[in-house]
């Protein structure tokens, strides 16, 4: 008998993921980078790439609109939804490996060529009938977009507790409610939107909640939240008496909440890829400069405060791409990943915070530069310790699964 060498575990990339990503570079240098350079800076820089209540310029937007519609029809887009919902079918290994491979190349516009927030989610493959022609199908074409509204102005973390509430009157819902800190908002064609329809008393803490699809002319728009780092993304939903009918609850009645649950882990392993792709490149362009920039007759990398802030920073990134490959592998197997995606959400997200402020540092006054990348990836890495759940939120979750905390 031949020993399993390996123990059954590998860190190789396969042929078919290794094809997708060399195609994935072909397509942003054939498709993408000359839509970036015509921007300009225009993207970059905030002062020409939005307006006065931080809404995005058209320009920007049209940008973004052309390169996901491209990447969807060459297959990349929603790559990792089911064939049958007109995805590919790729596997969370290799989602993982295409999004972190995305966000390797800096985080500009380049990111819209895989789905993000604005784009189709699992909680989406519940529609049925009429829905999956009218909003599953088109977004998976990037030819809508949606958003996922869940939190509330007095309930960040604590969604559960929401104030939103959704009547049954006749063959209509009656919404009313707010919704804060909503990404891609103000650009969506429609939203799913969470609201109570069963008291918490009756129906408990998480049952209750009733997923809606709402469209953009049925709701009104609050004021944008240009929170750092996602400036012109984010804005307030408002809910007035909004009717919809009962076609568009998505999903069970009741059951939202415990469905967007099951996908939770999807969210964080993907936050987890960026985080680890933002942190290789910069990395890379920090070790490319503090070899080469000089100072009392010698390059700057030789200096150990300078070293070991690099060091320290690819030590923690290849722990993050470790465990971000783990949480990928055993969602591939169908496992239980909770505890598995609040570890890898809290430790990438806060390494990329650590090497996102060392290589500013180690580029002195050139990494304030307006020019230059590094600040806008700081901002990146701010925001994401808070979305898909805070710092704490995960350290809780960490601790319940240990068995630690109630």
């Amino acid at each position: 008998m031949v020993a399993n060498t390996t123990g059954g575990v590998s860190f190789d990339t396969d042929e078919e993921t290794e094809l997708i990503l060399d195609s994935l570079d072909e397509f942003i240098e054939r498709e993408v980078e000359p839509i970036v350079e015509e921007l300009g800076d225009v993207y970059t820089n905030p002062r020409k790439g939005h307006h006065e209540n931080g809404r995005w310029t058209d320009e920007v937007l049209e940008a973004r609109e052309e390169i996901r519609r491209r990447s969807a029809e060459g297959g990349f887009y929603a790559m990792n939804l089911p064939e049958d919902a007109g995805g590919e079918g790729v596997s969370p290994v290799t989602w993982y490996r295409a999004k972190k491979h995305l966000a390797s190349h800096g985080g500009g516009l380049e990111r819209y060529a895989l789905a993000g927030p604005e784009g189709p989610k699992p909680l989406l493959l519940q529609a049925e009938g009429e829905q999956v022609e009218r909003y599953l199908e088109p977004t998976v074409r990037a030819e809508k977009s949606t958003a996922f509204a869940q939190t509330e102005p007095g309930y960040g973390s604590d969604s559960p507790n929401m104030e939103t509430t959704a009547e049954k009157d006749g063959d209509e819902w009656v919404l009313n409610g707010r919704k804060q800190w909503i990404t891609n908002a103000p650009y969506a064609d429609f939203v799913q939107l969470f609201a109570r329809t069963t008291p918490q008393e009756e129906a408990g803490r998480y049952g209750g909640i009733t997923c809606f699809i709402v469209e953009r002319d049925e709701y009104e728009l609050g004021s944008y939240n240009n929170a750092v780092g996602a400036e012109g993304s984010q804005a307030e939903i408002i809910l007035d008496d909004v009717r919809v009918p009962d076609d568009r609850v998505l999903g069970e009645v009741d059951e939202a909440f415990y469905a967007a649950m099951e996908f939770l882990s999807l969210g964080r392993l993907e936050l987890g890829a960026e985080a680890v792709g933002y942190g290789e490149y910069l990395l890379e362009d920090a070790t490319e400069y503090v070899t080469e920039r000089e100072a009392f007759g010698r390059s700057i990398g030789n200096f150990q405060q300078v070293s070991s802030k690099l060091a320290q920073g690819r030590a923690k990134t290849y722990a993050a791409d470790a465990a971000g490959l783990k949480l990928a592998w055993k969602m591939a197997e169908g496992e239980r990943t909770v505890m598995d995606s609040s570890i890898l959400k809290w430790f990438a997200t806060n390494v990329l915070w650590e090497v996102a402020d060392a290589a500013v540092q180690v580029h002195g006054a050139n990494g304030l530069a307006e020019e230059n990348p590094y600040m806008d990836i700081v901002h990146q890495a701010r925001i994401l310790r808070i979305v898909e759940g805070t710092d704490e939120i995960q350290l809780n979750t960490i601790a319940k699964s240990m068995g630690v905390t109630e």
